[in-house]
C-alpha cells in the first residue's frame, strides 16, 4: 500500500513505472496555483516598512515615534520596543495559527482549490480594511483577517504543489511557493521604498496593494485544476485520472494511479486525521516535519529580518530611506537564493543545502554580534564602511537562508506524510510555523532592547543545533515518489527503532 506503513513490493516496484511529460498545462498549473505564496511574501515585506515609517508611527504609535528621534543613549536598541506595535504584525500570525484547523477541513473535504479561493477573499477585506483603518482596533482586525488568509493559503498551497509535481522535479516545483513569497516580499519593500515618501498617506497605499495579490491568487484558485490526488480522495475516479493523465502529458498513468487509489482507500478508512498523526509509524514525520522543521525555520531569525529590517537598519544607525533600501537588498538575496535551491534541490538533494547553508547562517550571525558589540551602542553610531559590512553579512545570511530553510521548511514537511494524514499533518505544520512566527515576531524587538546584540549570537547558536538536527535525523526525499517517502524511516538508522514495531499496530481504522 503506499501511502500506509505496510509495504509491499508492488508498491516498491511501481515507482519506476511513473511516466510523464512537462507540460504546458502542468505549468500553468503550477504557477498560478503558487501565487499564492505572494500573499505571505507581501505581507512579511510590507509589515516591517510600514512599522518603520513616520506617518504611521504618528498617528498609531506617538510614543515610538518620539524615541525614534531622540537621542538618548539607552534607546539604541530600544527604540521600537512596544508591545502593541509588535502585536500588529504579530496578530497576524495568530489568526494563522487558528484559521488553518479550518483550512484542514475544507481541504480534506472539498480540495485544495476550495482553501486557496477561501484564503484569497479573507486576504482581501483584510487589506481593505487595514488601508482604510481610523484606530489601532482597526488595523488589528484587519490584521487578523489577513492572517485567516495566510492560514488557508499556506496550508492549501504547498499540498497543492507536491502533489501535481511529479517525483523527480518536485522539490523544484513545490518551491514555487517560496520564490512566489520571496517576490512578495520584494515588491512589498520595493512599494515601501516609494510611499515613504508620500506623506501622509503612504503608508495606507503599502498596506492596501495587498489586494493585488489576493486577487490574483482568487482568480487563480478559480483557473487550477485540483489535483488528481484529492479529487481521487473525494471518491472522483475518473476525473482524477483524466487530470493525472493531462498533467503528465500521457495516458500511461496506470501506476501512479494506482498508488493514488491504493493511498485513497487507506484515507478513507481514516476516522480522525489528527488521532492518526500520534500513530507509532508516523512518528518520525510527526517529530520532523510537523513539529521540528516549521519551529526552527522560524528560530533560525531571519524573518525578524524581513519583519523588522527597516526598523534594524534604522536602529543600527541607518537613515529611513537607506533602511527600507537595505531592506530591498535582503529581498533581493531572497529571490536569487530561490532560484538556486529550484535549479539544484532535486541534484543535490535537501540535507546537502541545509547543512552548508547552516554553516554559512551560522558565520553571519556571529559576525553580526561581533560587530554591533564592538562598534555599535553606548553612543556610538555605525561608521559607513562598517554599515556597508553589515548589509553585506546580513545580505549573505539572507542567500543562505533562503535556499535552504526558507523555501526546505515548506517542501520537506509536505512531502513527508502519507495521504490518510497529509491535510490533517499540514495543518499541524502551519500552526506551529505560525506559532513561532508569533512569538518571533511579537518578542523580537524587545529581546534587542534587552540582549542587544546577544540576540544574533543566540539565533546563531539556535542554527547550529538545528543543522545538527538534519545531520542526525532527516532522511534524504529527493527524488523519492511522495507516496513512498514513509519506507525512508523503516532504514534510517535511529527512526527504525520508532518504527519498526509499525506492522504490529492495530488497523489504523479501527482506532
Amino acid at each position: 500500500m503506499a501511502g500506509g506503513g505496510f509495504v509491499d513490493a508492488g508498491s516498491l516496484k511501481r515507482a519506476h513505472l511513473y511516466e510523464y511529460k512537462i507540460t504546458w498545462y502542468f505549468i500553468f498549473s503550477c504557477i498560478v496555483g503558487a501565487l499564492g505564496g505572494s500573499l505571505f511574501g507581501y505581507d512579511l515585506g510590507v509589515s516591517g516598512g510600514v512599522t518603520s515609517m513616520d506617518d504611521f508611527l504618528k498617528e498609531f504609535f506617538p510614543q515610538v515615534y518620539e524615541r525614534k528621534h531622540s537621542h538618548l543613549q539607552e534607546t539604541n536598541y530600544c527604540k521600537y520596543d512596544d508591545q502593541i506595535l509588535t502585536l500588529f504584525t504579530s496578530s497576524l500570525y495568530f489568526a494563522a495559527l487558528i484559521a488553518t484547523f479550518g483550512a484542514s477541513s475544507l481541504t480534506k473535504n472539498k480540495g485544495r482549490r476550495a482553501s486557496i479561493i477561501v484564503g484569497s477573499v479573507s486576504f482581501f477585506v483584510g487589506a481593505v480594511l487595514n488601508a482604510f483603518a481610523k484606530n489601532i482596533a482597526m488595523l488589528i482586525i484587519g490584521r487578523i483577517l489577513l492572517g485567516i488568509g495566510i492560514g488557508f493559503g499556506n496550508q492549501a498551497v504547498p499540498l497543492y504543489l507536491s502533489e501535481m509535481a511529479p517525483a523527480k522535479v518536485r522539490g523544484a516545483v513545490n518551491q514555487l511557493f517560496q520564490l512566489t513569497t520571496c517576490l512578495g516580499i520584494l515588491v512589498a519593500n520595493l512599494v515601501n521604498y516609494g510611499t515613504e515618501k508620500l506623506h501622509p498617506w503612504g503608508w495606507r497605499l503599502s498596506l492596501g496593494l495587498a489586494t493585488v495579490p489576493a486577487i490574483v491568487m482568487f482568480l487563480g484558485g478559480l483557473l487550477c485544476p485540483e489535483t488528481p490526488n484529492s479529487l481521487v480522495e473525494q471518491g472522483k475516479l475518473e476525473e482524477g485520472r483524466r487530470v493525472l493523465e493531462r498533467v503528465r502529458g500521457t495516458p500511461n498513468v496506470d501506476a501512479e494511479f494506482e498508488d493514488l487509489v491504493n493511498a485513497s482507500k487507506e484515507a478513507q478508512a481514516i476516522k480522525n486525521p489528527f488521532q492518526n498523526l500520534l500513530l507509532r509509524k508516523n512518528r518520525p514525520q510527526l517529530i520532523i516535519g510537523a513539529v521540528a522543521i516549521p519551529a526552527f525555520q522560524q528560530l533560525t531569525g531571519n524573518n525578524s529580518i524581513l519583519f523588522y529590517a527597516p526598523v534594524i537598519f534604522q536602529t543600527v544607525g541607518f537613515g529611513s530611506g537607506a533602511a527600507l533600501y537595505s531592506s530591498v537588498i535582503t529581498s533581493v538575496a531572497l529571490v536569487i537564493a530561490t532560484l538556486i535551491s529550484m535549479f539544484y534541490v532535486d541534484k543535490f538533494g535537501r540535507r546537502v543545502f541545509f547543512l552548508e547553508s547552516g554553516a554559512q547562517m551560522f558565520c553571519c550571525m556571529v559576525a553580526t554580534a561581533i560587530v554591533l558589540a564592538l562598534c555599535f551602542g553606548k553612543g556610538k553610531e555605525l561608521s559607513f564602511g562598517v554599515g556597508i559590512f553589515l548589509v553585506i553579512v546580513i545580505f549573505l545570511f539572507v542567500l543562505a537562508y533562503g535556499r535552504s530553510w526558507g523555501p526546505l521548511g515548506w517542501l520537506v514537511p509536505s512531502e513527508l506524510f502519507p495521504l490518510e494524514i497529509r491535510s490533517a499533518a499540514q495543518s499541524v505544520v502551519v500552526c506551529v510555523n505560525m506559532a513561532f512566527t508569533a512569538i518571533v515576531a511579537q518578542f523580537f524587538l524587545v529581546s534587542l532592547c534587552h540582549l542587544k546584540y546577544g540576540i544574533f549570537l543566540l539565533f546563531g547558536g539556535l542554527v547550529f543545533l538545528m543543522s545538527c538536527f538534519v545531520f542526525f535525523f532527516l532522511p534524504e526525499t529527493k527524488q523519492v515518489p511522495i507516496e513512498e517517502i514513509h519506507l525512508l524511516f523503516e532504514k534510517h538508522w535511529f527512526w527504525k527503532k520508532i518504527v519498526g514495531d509499525a506492522n504490529q499496530e492495530n488497523s489504523v481504522g479501527h482506532l
